[in-house]
């Protein structure tokens, strides 16, 4: 095959894999970023190589040039008197210096603007780098890190230690206030500037900073430190209209306020304040303090009267005749509702092909809107996460018949194996695995998502645990175990305490795998209780 019908190939069959792809919602296809950036520098570098080879060649050229005309202009007359001079200099003028004005002109950058105009098409966009952006905010307030933090990389875990820039922090900054966020505005606002007051290099000014940070303090209500921000702003540019305008804005604004009665609480002149920072605003989840507070291992109530109450065992699957010789081991997460983990689920072997598999399929996980039924994009679920048949390879069937022997429940009326890859902060918020809409097609057919088993297909770093804020739980990542429980009472009732979520991931790669068991088929192999709760 012509190489550049391999190029075309490869770049076709890269352009369908990522088309309309969302980078920082998978770490998995991220990694294909890498090795298109090294692919770059590659060709960057011989571009450099091509260019001081013409330079080297060009300066070769003028220092013998230097040297021959030190002497011609010495005694002009003198040095054309010899006839070869004189044919040498016509000879330099009308064809030696065409060739160098050639080999100054010639183009070496068409490899170098080829492959990275190809490569261009593939490459993150401005939606992915607002949503890496708000993905490392969200790991800031998930886990309780100043900016300070992240800014100088100091994570636990990690194996390649990075820092942000000025640059970086202003862009961060900047991606808060176009969403309206100017919590976090402020924050790495502060945080651009405090770099830049130490000294380091940026193209970033001071002024472009104290012009975002002032306006978003202002929004807080932080009046006077809003004018002394923006003073400070004039100082450095005293021609700034509309920091000029804001100040004799904001003094109108002080001078009303100075004319109110003093015993009078006012909003503008008393922003709220927590731990010496701006407090940050309420949002949709109710349970928001709880969640975070688990994925940071806090909070979790196992009591030593609970842990008295969990055990571990082997696990033959009722004495299914496929573990009678090789059990696994089974451990209790929890005790009510009953959570438990199993060892060596799944082999590296095992792993590293569903991940093969998985991986070209990847897109990214949807949620079902709760007015309309429809399957949409949510901030609040951040992943990539592909569906995996039976026919797709035999180690799909291998692992479904192994979810099947470990349970007790057919496998006839589950759903495909979902495989599922967290990216930048990736995470799923709390929510339930069984269905509460009536208008779902599956729940007639199928019935309700009757248990959960999900592999863990992969180590994490640090974050990405599996939490329940109802009973507090909180369940972490160890590569070839898997955990499993009920959605539902015996009754068919939905367990509301099986509320659960994925935490953001902080540092690592995740890979999960689950299968949904469905109430079809297992109405004899899970019988009803004798109460609604059983």
């Amino acid at each position: 095959m012509k190489p550049w019908l391999c190029l075309v190939f490869f770049t076709s069959a890269f352009l369908i894999w990522h088309a309309e792809a969302e980078f920082f919602t998978s770490i998995g296809q991220m990694t294909d970023l890498i090795y298109a950036e090294k692919d770059l520098v590659q060709s960057l570098k011989e571009y450099i190589r091509a260019e001081e080879t013409k330079l080297s060649q060009i300066k070769s050229w003028a220092e013998k040039m230097d040297v021959l005309t030190s002497k011609s202009t010495s005694d002009p007359e003198g040095y054309l008197a010899h006839p070869v001079n004189a044919y040498k200099l016509v000879k330099r003028l009308n064809t030696d210096w065409l060739e160098l004005e050639n080999l100054v002109l010639q183009d070496t950058t068409n490899g170098f603007i080829t492959n990275l105009t190809i490569q261009r098409q593939f490459f993150p966009t401005e939606e992915d780098e607002t949503g890496a952006a708000k993905a490392l905010m969200r790991l800031q307030d998930t886990y309780k890190l100043d900016p300070e933090t992240l800014s100088r990389g100091n994570l636990p875990g990690t194996k390649y230690r990075s820092s942000l820039t000025v640059s970086d922090c202003f862009g961060m900054g900047k991606t808060a206030y176009n969403d309206g966020d100017y919590y976090h505005t402020v924050l790495w606002m502060e945080q651009a500037l405090k770099q830049h007051d130490e000294g380091e290099d940026t193209t970033v000014s001071k002024v472009e900073i104290l012009d975002y940070l002032s306006y978003a303090v202002f929004q807080f209500g932080d009046l006077h430190r809003a004018m002394e921000l923006t003073r400070r702003l004039i100082s450095l540019d005293s021609t700034h209209e509309r920091a000029g305008s804001n100040l004799r804005y904001f003094e109108k604004l002080l001078e009303k306020e100075r004319e109110k009665p003093s015993n009078k609480t006012v909003a503008t002149t008393e922003p709220v304040v927590q731990s010496g920072a701006y407090e940050r605003p309420l949002d949709y989840l109710p349970e928001r303090d709880i969640y975070e507070a688990l994925c940071r291992g806090e909070g979790v109530k196992m009591t030593p009267q609970r842990q008295k109450r969990l055990f571990c065992r082997y696990h033959d699957g009722n004495r299914n005749p496929h573990l009678l010789i090789a059990p696994f081991k089974e451990e209790d997460e929890w005790d009510s509702p009953h959570i438990v983990r199993y060892y060596d689920v799944m082999s590296d072997e095992e792993i590293e092909k569903i991940k093969q598999l998985a991986k070209p399929k990847l897109a990214r996980a949807t949620v079902r809107d709760p007015k309309t039924g429809v399957l949409t994009v949510a901030s609040y679920r951040v992943s990539k996460s592909s569906w995996l048949e039976e026919d797709d390879d035999p180690v799909v069937a291998k692992v479904n018949q192994r979810m099947q022997q470990i349970t007790g429940l057919t496998v006839k009326t589950a759903e495909l194996l979902q495989v599922a890859n967290y990216g930048m902060g990736g995470q799923y918020e709390p929510h339930f695995d069984f269905s509460r809409r009536p208008f779902d097609s599956t729940l007639k057919s199928e019935g309700n998502r009757l248990a959960t088993f999900l592999n863990y297909m992969s180590d994490v770093e640090a974050g990405g645990a599996t939490v329940f804020p109802d009973f507090g739980a909180a369940i972490w990542p160890k590569k070839g175990t898997a955990v499993f429980w009920y959605n539902l009472f015996r009754s068919g009732e939905g367990d509301y305490r099986t509320r659960h979520a994925a935490c953001p991931v902080l540092v690592g790669c995740k890979w999960v795998s689950n299968k949904w068991f469905h109430e079809r088929g297992n109405e004899f192999l899970r019988p009803c209780g004798r109460t609604e709760v059983d």
